[in-house]
């Protein structure tokens, strides 16, 4: 597996893969944020071969903080190590910057969701600590769970 930043055709990539995982984005608006999103943020890719298995979007909010805007890995590709290898990868980007934290926001324990349940299982296993439960920042259908993982002196 190889993981490295990428600068061209980020928009297709991730509307291929998001559209590839309607269990994880099956909201048409959101897809649509996404895919438009990509084109200004930095992203990152994890290939096998001349196949792209996953992309991560970082949003950078500020000279401490940056985000997990988005990220998805082929189903096929689930559990083996590609999620943590580009969140690894997130993290050694940020922490050259010196940033502090790396937060990402998912859909909250308080809505049923097997998939997601894996999504926060996920995230708690790489250190990322819940801060809060926002119920209405995605509509009250999704509330979101906001993580945080300190970067600084790891």
């Amino acid at each position: 597996m190889i993981i490295h930043e990428i600068t061209q055709n980020k928009a297709q990539i991730c509307e291929d893969l998001l559209r590839s995982l309607p269990e994880w984005f099956g909201i048409e608006e959101s897809i649509k944020d996404y895919i438009e999103g990509a084109r200004s943020r930095p992203m990152f890719i994890s290939k096998e071969g001349d196949t792209i298995t996953g992309f991560l979007l970082l949003t950078l909010h500020n000279e401490f903080t940056g985000e997990i805007h988005v990220m998805g890995i082929k189903k096929e590709c689930h559990r083996k190590g590609i999620g943590k290898a580009l969140v690894e990868y997130s993290e050694a980007y940020l922490l050259k910057r010196k940033h502090e934290f790396l937060t990402v926001k998912t859909l909250s324990s308080s809505r049923d969701c097997p998939e997601y349940e894996k999504t926060r299982k996920f995230y708690l296993a790489l250190g990322f600590k819940p801060l809060e439960e926002f119920k209405n920042l995605w509509g009250k259908d999704n509330p979101c769970l906001f993580l945080v993982k300190h970067l600084a002196g790891n």
